[in-house]
C-alpha cells in the first residue's frame, strides 16, 4: 500500500493517523480545538512525538472542550507541567489556555469556529496533486492570512507553518501526494 512518505517509516500510530484521519475534512469544533492544541504542542517537535501523547492530552484537556480549558486555573498549569502524558513546556499550556478563550470568543461571533476558518479557503478544500512530498509547501497564502487572524485575535503558537499543519490535519487542503492510496479518497470527501 502506498502511503505519504511521512507515514511509511513503520510507526503504526503515525500509520492509523495517516490512513484514517489526515485530510480527512472536519466541521466539529471539538476536533479542530483538539488539531490546534496538538499541533502547537508539536512546534519544535516530531509530531510522532505528539501524536503518541494524544491520549495524554486528550486526558490534561478534558476532552478538548474548549469551555472547560478556558477555566484552567494557574494550579492546573502547574499540574500539567508536571504531566509525563503531555509534552512538558509550559509556554504552549498557556497558550492551549489562552488559545480555549479565544476560541470561545470565534464561537460566539461565527456561532462555530468551523464556519470561521473553513472560509479562509472559500468552505472548500483545496486540492493539491503533488508528485512528490518535497513539492508539498510549508505555507500557503491562506495559512499566512488564517495565521495572522488567529494572532490577531489573541492566539499564540500559531504561525503560518502551524496551521498549515492544522489546514492539512483537518482536510481544509488535500495534500496526500497523487500515489498515496488515501489521495483519492480524501478528494472523493470534498
Amino acid at each position: 500500500m502506498n502511503r505519504c512518505p511521512w507515514a511509511q517509516g513503520g510507526d503504526p500510530v503515525m500509520q492509523k493517523y495517516h490512513d484514517v484521519e489526515w485530510g480527512t475534512p472536519v466541521h466539529d469544533d471539538r476536533r479542530h480545538f483538539e488539531f490546534l492544541i496538538l499541533e502547537g504542542a508539536q512546534a519544535g517537535l516530531s509530531w510522532s512525538v505528539v501524536l503518541n501523547k494524544r491520549a495524554g492530552y486528550e486526558r490534561a484537556f478534558l476532552g478538548f472542550d474548549p469551555a472547560k480549558v478556558a477555566r484552567f486555573s494557574p494550579s492546573r498549569v502547574e499540574k500539567l507541567v508536571q504531566d509525563p502524558g503531555i509534552v512538558r513546556n509550559r509556554r504552549k499550556i498557556e497558550s492551549a489556555v489562552s488559545n480555549a478563550r479565544a476560541f470561545l470568543r470565534i464561537q460566539k461571533e461565527f456561532d462555530r469556529f468551523d464556519a470561521y476558518c473553513w472560509k479562509f479557503v472559500d468552505g472548500r478544500p483545496r486540492q493539491n496533486a503533488w508528485k512528490s512530498w518535497r513539492q508539498v509547501p510549508a505555507t500557503t497564502r491562506e495559512s499566512d492570512a488564517f495565521s495572522d487572524d488567529l494572532q490577531e485575535r489573541g492566539f499564540r503558537f500559531v504561525g503560518s507553518t502551524v496551521i498549515y499543519a492544522h489546514m492539512q490535519a483537518v482536510g481544509m487542503v488535500n495534500d496526500h501526494t497523487v500515489d498515496c492510496f488515501r489521495y483519492d479518497e480524501v478528494r472523493r470527501l470534498s
